[in-house]
């Protein structure tokens, strides 16, 4: 599709941190009808999940926000407050609209973020870490960010867990993280159509030492 019609082929597409913010600005008003509720992506309810049978609690940070999925289904459990992060101020206003979160603001997972050593008790993410998105060295930034103790839930597509260098980095920050588990899951549902249909992520669960 065109730049102004984005779709999934245009998201698995993206190279640059320039080219997340094109694609998911043009999408941002119509990504979840024409993406989340058309190819069943159930990633975000899966990482709420997740994230609370891990014991995941509230003062969460969601990285990639997007258009609030992930804090939806944390809500529905009374998980909260949430703050939410992304590249796309466009998306962040389709989020805000649904008044799931505390804080919202704009920010580069790849650098440094707008937020203080140590804040969060949680981090989550569904769908940003992946080829071309946000790739392994941010899960620094992100430890950076939370407080000892904090829960991770952090989806990772796993057609470049290995190759993009994400089990290494993983394998890397042993000493400053414990009770590592790492699901594999389907990031779309029965519904889904399509040559991604079938994809899975790995979900990076464990907690911040």
């Amino acid at each position: 599709m065109s730049q102004n019609t984005p779709d999934l082929e245009s998201a698995y597409a993206i190279e640059t941190p320039g080219d997340n913010r094109r694609v998911y600005s043009a999408w941002a008003e119509t990504y979840d009808k024409t993406f989340a509720q058309d190819m069943d992506y159930r990633m975000p309810a899966v990482i709420a999940e997740l994230y609370r049978q891990s014991g995941g609690a509230g003062n969460i940070l969601d990285i990639g926000a997007g258009t609030g999925l992930v804090a939806k289904f944390l809500a529905d459990a009374g998980i909260g407050p949430i703050d939410g992060t992304d590249i796309s101020p466009e998306m962040l206003i389709v989020a805000g609209k649904k008044r799931l979160y505390r804080r919202l603001f704009e920010g580069d997972a790849t650098r440094r973020l707008d937020v203080e050593d140590g804040t969060y008790d949680g981090i989550v993410s569904s769908g940003t870490f992946t080829l071309g998105h946000v790739g392994p060295d941010a899960i620094d930034e992100l430890l950076r960010v939370a407080a000892p103790g904090a829960r991770f839930a952090l989806s990772i597509n796993a057609k470049h867990f290995d190759k993009a260098g994400f089990k290494a980095k993983l394998d890397s920050i042993q000493g400053r993280i414990a009770d590592l588990a790492l699901p594999e899951v389907a990031i779309y549902g029965e519904k889904a159509t399509g040559d991604h249909a079938g994809d899975t992520a790995f979900v990076a669960l464990f907690r911040r030492l």
